[in-house]
């Protein structure tokens, strides 16, 4: 199967998206399966991972009850507070639906960027491991150092990192980001999505202004750790779904086809034990 592996619906009535704005005009609008359908069938897609975007657990129960009624979601990252004095008791609850592939905490809004690695969140992460879900990393630059000890601890959760942690192409910074990333590569056997570069660059990105980040993700995560995620609908604050597709095709045109096969859906069927 071709999959995306990271997309996003919501439904704004639901009232828990603190972060969208009617700022953000043109995502400030439902978006639900039926919206995402022609580019996936335009693109040759077969199905996609759905990712939390609001800090509930209201949120995951909604995202479950999209992937009972639709045949193309093929697993759900949902959202858990980690902190809480139950969180294990609540992933293991959230894990009793089999469409619940993994969490992600909203840690690039947390202020603290130690936060991963307070003693009170052990037991959520060894639940994780437990129930064999999938940690997705939303990290930023300044987090990459204490993601590698989390792991360092952890070592036999499965993660993925989601959109190679922006770096911050539009700055045109590599140093650091570079190290960390390659030092996260060589050191656990953390995936890295694909995804999520374009909203990271200058409005007049184009496809040489990703391929230096592109490159060395190649370089380090290889094809094998590598998983395609268009971040749909946030990826048309600056991009159509159809030129990331397209642009992604560029980018990775060396690889042979059982790279791509890999790069393209093999990795996140194995990252995220997707059901068929």
């Amino acid at each position: 199967m071709r999959i995306d592996a990271h997309q996003h619906f919501w439904a704004l009535a639901r009232g828990d998206y603190g972060w969208l704005t009617p700022e953000l005009a043109p995502i400030y609008r439902d978006f639900l399966p039926a919206d995402l359908t022609s580019d996936l069938t335009a693109a040759q897609i077969d199905g996609t991972v759905l990712v939390q975007a609001a800090p509930t657990v209201a949120e995951t129960t909604f995202m479950l009850s999209l992937a009972e009624d639709t045949p193309f979601i093929k697993g759900v990252v949902g959202w858990v507070d980690f902190e809480a004095p139950d969180a294990a008791k609540q992933i293991a609850e959230l894990a009793k639906n089999p469409a619940l592939v993994g969490l992600r905490p909203m840690i690039q809004d947390i202020a603290d960027p130690g936060w991963m690695l307070r003693d009170a969140l052990t037991p959520a992460f060894e639940a994780l491991i437990v129930h064999d879900l999938t940690f997705d990393a939303l990290t930023l630059p300044q987090h990459l150092g204490n993601l590698h000890r989390l792991l360092a601890r952890h070592p036999d959760m499965r993660v993925v990192i989601d959109h190679a942690s922006k770096p911050l192409i539009k700055d045109g910074v590599i140093a650091g980001w570079a190290e960390d990333m390659a030092a996260l590569a060589r050191d656990t056997t953390a995936f890295c999505k694909f995804s999520g570069m374009v909203t990271e660059a200058a409005d007049d990105w184009g496809t040489d202004t990703l391929r230096p980040y592109a490159d060395h993700l190649l370089g380090t995560f290889g094809p094998e750790r590598l998983i395609w995620g268009s971040d749909w609908p946030v990826c048309t604050l600056a991009s159509s779904y159809a030129r990331w597709v397209h642009t992604s095709n560029d980018l990775l045109s060396a690889r042979t086809e059982s790279e791509l096969q890999a790069v393209w859906g093999g990795n996140a069927a194995r990252a995220y034990n997707l059901r068929d």
